[in-house]
């Protein structure tokens, strides 16, 4: 009865252990939206916008009063010779122990301090450069996501084309050995004939490893199970040509990506600390005080209290002032020129982007055409050899040829797929365009 709970409980255990390895289903949607949800780099920036909140938040306490409480227990005795100065005659040399119970509130706040005002400042476009730095990781997350996927896509379609064209080498091959077992066909076209069926199936080995190799880099991209493996749903979606993204301008460009808006609050912040650091030189205004019981025993004791306004105002700080605004000048300085920089690289990718969509389409249209007329080559070349008009060497031609429209095809689809993505990249538009 022991043994079998044993095994029962440990069939329970491994049950619970055991991998999942149910196929998981995913299409070009699905998975950027996974990736968004459970990317390690995605998680991470938005909680750097938590972090810039909870900066707001600090920045915005320091102008709001604050109110502390204290209780208190002191015991004293002090030297009176040498508080005074002197011996006094008739005086003790000390006075105490003496106890004091003390328990109250200190208040204290700043009245008018534009300093604290500009940090506040700067804190709430903290959280604006935090939010457009997400913004750009979900970017980059999902033009990472889209390029696996599509560079997946390409896989299964190359898979695809090669089980295609080993099948029809099969059927060439047993052509071939049909006429010359009928005496029609010789060995030499049966020995062509196996050769390339051996080539095809070669290619197809090595079509299926990457494929495998490709959805390895998708699952770490999605962050998902190493051991579940992934299938594409949107594989026949490969041979599609939807219509490109709707025209994209540089202005439009400006607005959209999130590594200007970055920047520009970026900017925001660094006139923020010129200001600050000048507003250093103004006077600063603040009250306080505090109301306490106290006495020498808590039946004694009575209210106390003070109340306090004071005015700082710096007369020399050692260039201290001078320096943090020379300081702030240049980086402002180094924002502008960065923004400059980033404004010439949008420009950049926009307008090549666009071009390289325009050229794409172009070569998939071509490209299509010369695989219609590679399978009529086949068809014929065939039919010539059936008929006993020419050898299988036309034959083994025209499968090359077909070999290579069905990669040129593949490879124009794929370009025409990337550059759509890589538009869109560049419109600051991936999340827009891929995941709604």
């Amino acid at each position: 009865m022991f043994q079998f709970r044993l095994v029962l409980f440990l069939s329970l255990v491994t049950a619970g252990l055991a991998q999942d390895t149910t196929p998981l289903r995913l299409t070009l949607r699905d998975a950027v939206a996974l990736a968004l949800k459970q990317n390690p780099q995605v998680i991470i920036a938005n909680l750097g916008v938590s972090i810039s909140q909870q900066e707001r938040n600090i920045a915005r306490s320091a102008l709001l009063p604050q109110a502390f409480g204290n209780v208190s227990e002191t015991v004293q005795r002090t030297n009176l010779q040498a508080f005074i100065g002197q011996s006094l005659p008739g005086f003790p040399q000390h006075v105490g122990p003496v106890y004091i119970s003390q328990g109250g509130v200190n208040l204290n706040a700043s009245v008018w301090d534009l300093t604290l005002w500009r940090r506040y400042r700067a804190s709430q476009y903290g959280i604006d450069s935090s939010r457009a730095q997400e913004i750009t990781v979900r970017e980059e997350s999902v033009l990472l996501v889209v390029s696996q996927y599509l560079g997946s896509m390409r896989a299964a379609a190359d898979v695809q084309a090669a089980q295609s064209r080993v099948d029809l080498a099969q059927a060439l091959y047993n052509q071939a050995a049909d006429l010359q077992r009928n005496g029609v066909g010789t060995g030499i076209d049966t020995l062509r004939a196996n050769v390339q069926l051996q080539n095809e199936t070669q290619r197809l080995i090595v079509s299926r490893t990457q494929l495998e190799t490709s959805l390895y880099g998708l699952s770490r991209l999605l962050n998902v199970d190493p051991h579940r493996p992934i299938e594409l749903s949107d594989r026949n979606a490969f041979f599609e040509t939807p219509s490109q993204v709707p025209e994209q301008t540089i202005e439009r460009a400006y607005t959209q990506r999130p590594e200007l808006r970055r920047l520009l609050a970026q900017e925001r912040q660094a006139e923020i600390q010129r200001q600050t650091a000048g507003d250093q030189r103004l006077p600063r205004f603040t009250i306080g005080g505090f109301w306490a019981e106290q006495g020498l025993s808590p039946q004694s004791a009575i209210p106390v209290y003070e109340y306090r306004g004071s005015a700082d105002f710096p007369l020399f700080t050692g260039g201290r002032i001078q320096a943090q605004r020379a300081e702030a000048d240049l980086q402002l300085r180094q924002v502008k020129q960065q923004e400059q920089e980033l404004r010439n690289q949008i420009a950049l990718e926009v307008r090549t982007a666009v071009a390289q969509v325009e050229a794409s389409r172009h070569e998939v249209d071509v490209a299509n055409l010369g695989v219609q007329l590679a399978r009529q080559e086949v068809d014929q070349a065939r039919d010539r050899f059936q008929a006993g008009v020419a050898n299988n060497i036309e034959v083994i031609t025209a499968q090359d040829e077909l070999a290579r429209a069905n990669d040129n095809q593949i490879a124009a689809l794929y370009r025409y797929s990337q550059a759509r993505a890589d538009l869109a990249h560049a419109a600051g538009q991936m999340e827009a365009l891929y995941a709604q």
